[in-house]
Protein backbone atom coordinates (compact mmCIF):
# COMPACT_ATOMS: atom_id res chain seq x y z
CA UNK A 1 0.00 0.00 0.00
CA UNK A 2 1.38 3.43 -0.96
CA UNK A 3 2.01 5.68 2.02
CA UNK A 4 0.00 8.90 1.88
CA UNK A 5 1.03 12.05 3.74
CA UNK A 6 -1.60 14.17 5.45
CA UNK A 7 -0.99 17.66 6.75
CA UNK A 8 -2.71 20.04 9.15
CA UNK A 9 -3.38 23.70 8.39
CA UNK A 10 -3.82 26.46 10.95
CA UNK A 11 -7.32 27.07 9.62
CA UNK A 12 -9.49 26.66 6.55
CA UNK A 13 -8.69 30.30 5.76
CA UNK A 14 -5.07 29.25 5.14
CA UNK A 15 -6.13 26.86 2.37
CA UNK A 16 -7.05 27.77 -1.23
CA UNK A 17 -10.78 28.35 -1.51
CA UNK A 18 -11.13 26.77 -4.95
CA UNK A 19 -9.28 23.62 -3.87
CA UNK A 20 -11.33 23.23 -0.68
CA UNK A 21 -14.64 23.74 -2.46
CA UNK A 22 -13.63 21.30 -5.20
CA UNK A 23 -13.65 18.69 -2.43
CA UNK A 24 -16.91 19.76 -0.78
CA UNK A 25 -19.09 20.14 -3.85
CA UNK A 26 -21.93 22.70 -4.01
CA UNK A 27 -24.70 20.82 -2.21
CA UNK A 28 -24.07 21.55 1.48
CA UNK A 29 -23.15 25.13 2.46
CA UNK A 30 -22.06 24.20 5.99
CA UNK A 31 -18.76 22.65 4.86
CA UNK A 32 -18.02 25.29 2.23
CA UNK A 33 -14.88 27.41 2.51
CA UNK A 34 -16.97 30.56 2.96
CA UNK A 35 -19.00 29.22 5.89
CA UNK A 36 -16.07 27.69 7.80
CA UNK A 37 -13.90 30.74 7.21
CA UNK A 38 -16.71 33.02 8.41
CA UNK A 39 -16.62 31.11 11.70
CA UNK A 40 -12.84 31.56 11.92
CA UNK A 41 -12.64 35.22 10.93
CA UNK A 42 -15.51 36.21 13.19
CA UNK A 43 -13.93 34.58 16.25
CA UNK A 44 -16.84 32.15 16.60
CA UNK A 45 -14.24 29.36 16.51
CA UNK A 46 -10.65 29.62 17.62
CA UNK A 47 -8.40 28.78 20.53
CA UNK A 48 -10.33 30.77 23.15
CA UNK A 49 -13.67 29.21 22.16
CA UNK A 50 -12.73 25.55 22.68
CA UNK A 51 -13.04 24.98 18.91
CA UNK A 52 -9.48 25.12 17.56
CA UNK A 53 -9.44 24.68 13.75
CA UNK A 54 -7.04 21.97 12.56
CA UNK A 55 -8.23 21.12 9.03
CA UNK A 56 -6.59 17.92 7.81
CA UNK A 57 -5.76 17.69 4.11
CA UNK A 58 -4.21 15.24 1.68
CA UNK A 59 -2.60 16.64 -1.45
CA UNK A 60 -2.39 14.99 -4.84
CA UNK A 61 0.79 14.60 -6.88
CA UNK A 62 0.40 18.16 -8.19
CA UNK A 63 0.15 19.62 -4.68
CA UNK A 64 -3.58 20.34 -4.88
CA UNK A 65 -5.99 19.24 -2.14
CA UNK A 66 -7.43 15.81 -2.97
CA UNK A 67 -9.22 15.26 0.34
CA UNK A 68 -9.90 17.25 3.50
CA UNK A 69 -11.68 17.04 6.84
CA UNK A 70 -13.09 20.01 8.81
CA UNK A 71 -11.24 19.03 11.98
CA UNK A 72 -11.22 20.80 15.36
CA UNK A 73 -9.51 20.25 18.70
CA UNK A 74 -12.23 20.51 21.34
CA UNK A 75 -11.75 21.35 25.02
CA UNK A 76 -15.45 20.76 25.81
CA UNK A 77 -18.53 19.18 24.23
CA UNK A 78 -20.60 22.30 23.58
CA UNK A 79 -22.14 23.16 20.21
CA UNK A 80 -22.06 19.60 18.84
CA UNK A 81 -25.65 18.30 19.29
CA UNK A 82 -24.38 14.73 19.65
CA UNK A 83 -24.03 14.42 23.37
CA UNK A 84 -21.02 12.65 24.87
CA UNK A 85 -20.88 14.28 28.31
CA UNK A 86 -21.54 10.91 29.94
CA UNK A 87 -18.60 9.39 28.08
CA UNK A 88 -16.36 12.23 29.25
CA UNK A 89 -17.45 11.79 32.87
CA UNK A 90 -16.90 8.02 32.78
CA UNK A 91 -13.43 8.32 31.21
CA UNK A 92 -12.28 10.95 33.69
CA UNK A 93 -13.67 9.00 36.67
CA UNK A 94 -11.51 6.13 35.44
CA UNK A 95 -8.46 8.40 35.59
CA UNK A 96 -8.29 9.40 31.92
CA UNK A 97 -8.32 12.82 30.26
CA UNK A 98 -11.18 13.10 27.80
CA UNK A 99 -10.33 16.60 26.56
CA UNK A 100 -8.93 17.71 24.24
CA UNK A 101 -10.62 15.47 21.71
CA UNK A 102 -10.90 15.78 17.93
CA UNK A 103 -14.16 16.77 16.26
CA UNK A 104 -14.90 16.45 12.55
CA UNK A 105 -17.90 18.71 12.15
CA UNK A 106 -19.60 21.81 10.84
CA UNK A 107 -19.45 23.77 14.12
CA UNK A 108 -22.74 24.62 15.82
CA UNK A 109 -24.66 23.07 12.93
CA UNK A 110 -26.62 19.83 13.50
CA UNK A 111 -26.87 19.41 9.74
CA UNK A 112 -26.15 16.06 8.05
CA UNK A 113 -23.59 16.33 5.29
CA UNK A 114 -20.13 15.29 4.13
CA UNK A 115 -17.36 15.20 6.71
CA UNK A 116 -14.88 13.42 4.46
CA UNK A 117 -14.44 16.01 1.74
CA UNK A 118 -13.21 14.08 -1.27
CA UNK A 119 -12.17 15.27 -4.71
CA UNK A 120 -10.54 11.85 -5.00
CA UNK A 121 -12.96 9.26 -3.59
CA UNK A 122 -10.12 6.74 -3.16
CA UNK A 123 -8.53 9.03 -0.56
CA UNK A 124 -11.21 8.32 2.09
CA UNK A 125 -9.31 5.53 3.92
CA UNK A 126 -6.14 7.64 4.03
CA UNK A 127 -8.07 10.62 5.39
CA UNK A 128 -9.61 8.52 8.15
CA UNK A 129 -6.21 6.97 8.92
CA UNK A 130 -4.72 10.47 9.18
CA UNK A 131 -7.27 11.38 11.85
CA UNK A 132 -6.55 8.18 13.76
CA UNK A 133 -2.81 8.83 13.62
CA UNK A 134 -3.34 12.32 15.01
CA UNK A 135 -5.28 10.87 17.95
CA UNK A 136 -2.71 8.21 18.72
CA UNK A 137 0.44 10.33 18.35
CA UNK A 138 -0.96 12.96 20.69
CA UNK A 139 -2.40 10.53 23.23
CA UNK A 140 -5.94 11.85 22.78
CA UNK A 141 -9.00 10.04 24.07
CA UNK A 142 -11.05 10.03 20.87
CA UNK A 143 -12.17 11.52 17.58
CA UNK A 144 -15.80 12.15 16.59
CA UNK A 145 -17.33 12.78 13.18
CA UNK A 146 -20.82 14.15 13.75
CA UNK A 147 -23.81 14.30 11.39
CA UNK A 148 -22.00 12.36 8.70
CA UNK A 149 -23.58 11.81 5.30
CA UNK A 150 -25.31 8.40 4.90
CA UNK A 151 -22.78 7.26 2.28
CA UNK A 152 -19.97 7.87 4.78
CA UNK A 153 -21.29 5.37 7.33
CA UNK A 154 -19.74 2.32 5.59
CA UNK A 155 -16.43 4.19 5.15
CA UNK A 156 -16.12 4.78 8.87
CA UNK A 157 -17.42 1.30 9.69
CA UNK A 158 -14.78 -0.24 7.44
CA UNK A 159 -12.13 1.64 9.43
CA UNK A 160 -13.52 0.23 12.68
CA UNK A 161 -15.14 3.40 14.01
CA UNK A 162 -18.23 3.05 16.21
CA UNK A 163 -21.45 4.29 14.61
CA UNK A 164 -24.05 6.17 16.63
CA UNK A 165 -27.60 6.65 15.37
CA UNK A 166 -30.14 9.34 16.18
CA UNK A 167 -33.16 11.02 14.54
CA UNK A 168 -34.14 14.41 13.18
CA UNK A 169 -37.39 15.71 11.74
CA UNK A 170 -37.25 16.57 8.02
CA UNK A 171 -39.93 17.64 5.56
CA UNK A 172 -39.93 15.92 2.16
CA UNK A 173 -41.23 17.52 -1.02
CA UNK A 174 -43.33 14.92 -2.83
CA UNK A 175 -43.64 16.96 -5.98
CA UNK A 176 -46.04 19.52 -4.51
CA UNK A 177 -47.03 22.49 -6.63
CA UNK A 178 -48.21 24.55 -3.65
CA UNK A 179 -48.81 24.38 0.10
CA UNK A 180 -52.39 23.23 -0.42
CA UNK A 181 -51.06 20.20 -2.31
CA UNK A 182 -49.07 19.31 0.79
CA UNK A 183 -52.12 19.83 3.02
CA UNK A 184 -54.21 17.59 0.77
CA UNK A 185 -52.12 14.61 1.88
CA UNK A 186 -52.87 15.18 5.57
CA UNK A 187 -55.75 13.95 7.64
CA UNK A 188 -58.73 16.30 7.75
CA UNK A 189 -58.14 17.27 11.38
CA UNK A 190 -54.45 18.05 10.89
CA UNK A 191 -55.21 20.01 7.72
CA UNK A 192 -57.71 22.20 9.61
CA UNK A 193 -55.32 22.67 12.53
CA UNK A 194 -52.48 23.86 10.31
CA UNK A 195 -54.69 26.29 8.42
CA UNK A 196 -55.92 27.70 11.72
CA UNK A 197 -52.37 27.98 13.08
CA UNK A 198 -51.16 29.83 10.00
CA UNK A 199 -54.09 32.22 9.99
CA UNK A 200 -53.71 33.14 13.66
CA UNK A 201 -49.92 33.35 13.57
CA UNK A 202 -49.79 36.08 10.92
CA UNK A 203 -52.83 38.10 12.02
CA UNK A 204 -51.79 41.77 11.89
CA UNK A 205 -48.30 40.86 10.65
CA UNK A 206 -46.36 41.08 7.42
CA UNK A 207 -43.87 38.32 6.52
CA UNK A 208 -40.89 39.30 4.37
CA UNK A 209 -38.15 37.13 2.83
CA UNK A 210 -34.68 38.64 2.38
CA UNK A 211 -31.78 37.18 0.45
CA UNK A 212 -28.80 38.34 -1.59
CA UNK A 213 -28.37 42.10 -1.90
CA UNK A 214 -31.59 42.74 0.07
CA UNK A 215 -29.72 41.86 3.28
CA UNK A 216 -28.20 44.83 5.09
CA UNK A 217 -26.29 45.45 8.31
CA UNK A 218 -29.50 46.81 9.80
CA UNK A 219 -31.14 43.43 9.22
CA UNK A 220 -28.22 41.66 10.90
CA UNK A 221 -28.45 44.01 13.89
CA UNK A 222 -32.09 43.07 14.26
CA UNK A 223 -31.51 39.37 13.86
CA UNK A 224 -28.52 39.45 16.23
CA UNK A 225 -30.88 40.71 18.94
CA UNK A 226 -33.25 37.80 18.25
CA UNK A 227 -30.39 35.29 18.16
CA UNK A 228 -28.90 36.49 21.44
CA UNK A 229 -32.21 36.17 23.22
CA UNK A 230 -32.81 32.61 22.01
CA UNK A 231 -29.18 31.59 22.57
CA UNK A 232 -29.14 32.89 26.12
CA UNK A 233 -32.24 30.88 26.97
CA UNK A 234 -31.08 27.66 25.27
CA UNK A 235 -27.30 27.49 25.75
CA UNK A 236 -26.39 30.11 28.35
CA UNK A 237 -24.47 32.16 25.79
CA UNK A 238 -24.72 32.40 22.00
CA UNK A 239 -22.08 30.46 20.09
CA UNK A 240 -21.80 32.85 17.14
CA UNK A 241 -20.41 36.38 17.30
CA UNK A 242 -22.11 39.40 15.77
CA UNK A 243 -19.32 39.60 13.20
CA UNK A 244 -20.22 36.14 11.88
CA UNK A 245 -23.52 37.37 10.49
CA UNK A 246 -21.91 40.32 8.73
CA UNK A 247 -19.34 38.05 7.09
CA UNK A 248 -22.08 35.58 6.16
CA UNK A 249 -23.95 38.41 4.46
CA UNK A 250 -20.80 39.54 2.63
CA UNK A 251 -19.70 36.14 1.34
CA UNK A 252 -22.79 33.90 1.22
CA UNK A 253 -25.74 36.26 0.77
CA UNK A 254 -27.10 34.26 -2.17
CA UNK A 255 -27.31 31.20 0.08
CA UNK A 256 -28.95 33.05 2.98
CA UNK A 257 -32.70 33.42 3.45
CA UNK A 258 -33.78 35.61 6.35
CA UNK A 259 -37.50 35.63 7.13
CA UNK A 260 -38.83 38.48 9.26
CA UNK A 261 -42.25 39.05 10.79
CA UNK A 262 -43.15 42.74 10.90
CA UNK A 263 -45.76 44.49 13.01
CA UNK A 264 -46.46 48.02 11.77
CA UNK A 265 -43.24 47.81 9.79
CA UNK A 266 -41.08 46.81 12.77
CA UNK A 267 -39.50 43.31 12.99
CA UNK A 268 -40.70 41.29 15.95
CA UNK A 269 -39.35 37.84 14.96
CA UNK A 270 -36.97 36.25 12.51
CA UNK A 271 -35.80 32.89 11.17
CA UNK A 272 -32.46 32.37 9.43
CA UNK A 273 -32.07 29.68 6.76
CA UNK A 274 -29.30 28.56 4.45
CA UNK A 275 -30.10 27.35 0.95
CA UNK A 276 -28.40 24.20 -0.33
CA UNK A 277 -28.53 22.62 -3.76
CA UNK A 278 -31.64 20.59 -2.91
CA UNK A 279 -32.39 21.43 0.73
CA UNK A 280 -33.49 24.41 2.79
CA UNK A 281 -31.73 24.38 6.15
CA UNK A 282 -33.50 26.13 9.01
CA UNK A 283 -30.93 27.29 11.56
CA UNK A 284 -31.80 30.11 13.97
CA UNK A 285 -34.94 31.74 15.28
CA UNK A 286 -35.70 34.52 17.72
CA UNK A 287 -38.35 37.07 18.63
CA UNK A 288 -38.97 40.18 20.68
CA UNK A 289 -42.72 39.56 21.02
CA UNK A 290 -44.38 36.29 21.95
CA UNK A 291 -46.99 35.55 19.29
CA UNK A 292 -48.73 32.14 19.46
CA UNK A 293 -47.69 29.82 16.60
CA UNK A 294 -45.43 32.41 14.96
CA UNK A 295 -42.43 30.13 15.52
CA UNK A 296 -44.21 27.36 13.61
CA UNK A 297 -45.14 29.76 10.82
CA UNK A 298 -41.68 31.25 10.27
CA UNK A 299 -39.59 28.16 10.86
CA UNK A 300 -41.76 25.35 9.41
CA UNK A 301 -44.62 26.52 7.21
CA UNK A 302 -42.82 29.39 5.49
CA UNK A 303 -39.89 27.01 4.93
CA UNK A 304 -42.22 24.55 3.21
CA UNK A 305 -43.57 27.38 1.02
CA UNK A 306 -40.01 28.27 0.01
CA UNK A 307 -38.97 24.69 -0.68
CA UNK A 308 -41.97 24.16 -2.96
CA UNK A 309 -41.44 27.45 -4.78
CA UNK A 310 -37.74 26.72 -5.34
CA UNK A 311 -38.24 23.05 -6.20
CA UNK A 312 -36.12 21.87 -3.26
CA UNK A 313 -36.36 18.28 -2.09
CA UNK A 314 -36.28 18.80 1.65
CA UNK A 315 -36.48 21.13 4.61
CA UNK A 316 -34.20 20.27 7.49
CA UNK A 317 -35.23 22.29 10.50
CA UNK A 318 -32.46 21.40 12.93
CA UNK A 319 -32.13 19.15 15.96
CA UNK A 320 -34.84 17.90 18.30
CA UNK A 321 -38.42 19.13 18.30
CA UNK A 322 -41.15 16.50 18.44
CA UNK A 323 -43.64 19.31 17.76
CA UNK A 324 -42.45 19.21 14.13
CA UNK A 325 -44.18 15.86 13.65
CA UNK A 326 -47.71 17.30 13.61
CA UNK A 327 -46.57 19.83 11.02
CA UNK A 328 -45.51 17.31 8.40
CA UNK A 329 -41.86 16.82 9.40
CA UNK A 330 -41.11 13.09 9.67
CA UNK A 331 -38.33 11.38 11.67
CA UNK A 332 -35.22 10.50 9.67
CA UNK A 333 -32.04 8.75 10.84
CA UNK A 334 -28.81 10.63 11.43
CA UNK A 335 -25.39 9.17 12.16
CA UNK A 336 -22.08 9.98 13.79
CA UNK A 337 -18.82 8.02 13.90
CA UNK A 338 -16.46 7.67 16.86
CA UNK A 339 -12.84 6.56 17.10
CA UNK A 340 -11.80 5.38 20.57
CA UNK A 341 -8.38 3.71 20.70
CA UNK A 342 -8.52 2.47 24.31
CA UNK A 343 -9.95 -1.10 24.14
CA UNK A 344 -11.79 -0.98 27.46
CA UNK A 345 -13.31 2.43 26.86
CA UNK A 346 -14.25 1.46 23.31
CA UNK A 347 -15.96 -1.71 24.54
CA UNK A 348 -18.04 0.21 27.11
CA UNK A 349 -19.12 2.81 24.52
CA UNK A 350 -19.93 0.10 21.97
CA UNK A 351 -22.24 -1.64 24.47
CA UNK A 352 -23.97 1.66 25.25
CA UNK A 353 -24.46 2.43 21.55
CA UNK A 354 -25.97 -0.96 20.87
CA UNK A 355 -28.66 -0.39 23.49
CA UNK A 356 -29.16 3.23 22.48
CA UNK A 357 -29.58 2.31 18.80
CA UNK A 358 -32.37 -0.14 19.63
CA UNK A 359 -34.20 2.56 21.60
CA UNK A 360 -33.68 5.19 18.88
CA UNK A 361 -34.97 2.91 16.13
CA UNK A 362 -37.98 1.90 18.22
CA UNK A 363 -38.82 5.54 18.92
CA UNK A 364 -38.45 6.47 15.26
CA UNK A 365 -40.75 3.65 14.20
CA UNK A 366 -43.33 4.75 16.78
CA UNK A 367 -43.13 8.36 15.58
CA UNK A 368 -43.32 7.35 11.92
CA UNK A 369 -46.69 5.76 12.58
CA UNK A 370 -48.00 9.05 13.99
CA UNK A 371 -47.32 11.52 11.21
CA UNK A 372 -50.25 13.71 10.15
CA UNK A 373 -50.45 12.13 6.71
CA UNK A 374 -53.55 10.16 5.75
CA UNK A 375 -53.15 6.47 6.30
CA UNK A 376 -53.22 4.36 3.17
CA UNK A 377 -55.70 1.51 3.04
Amino acid sequence: MTEVAARIAAGVADLPKAEWDACTGPANPFVSWDFLVALERSGSVGETTGWQPLPLVIDDADGRIAAAAPLYAKSHSQGEYVFDHGWADAWERAGGQYYPKLQIAAPFSPVPGPRLLLRDADAAPALIAGIETLVERNGLSSAHATFIAPNEVPLFEAAGWLIREDSQFHWTNRGYACFDDFLAGLSSEKRKNIRKERRRAVEGLEIVHLTGSDLTEAHWDIFWHFYQDTGARKWGRPYLTRAFFSILGETMADKVLLMLALRDGQPIAGALNLIGADTLYGRYWGCSEDVPNLHFELCYYQAIDVAIARGLCRVEAGAQGGHKLARGYAPEPTWSAHYIPNPGFRRAVAEFLLTERTDVQRDRQWLSQRTPFRKKN
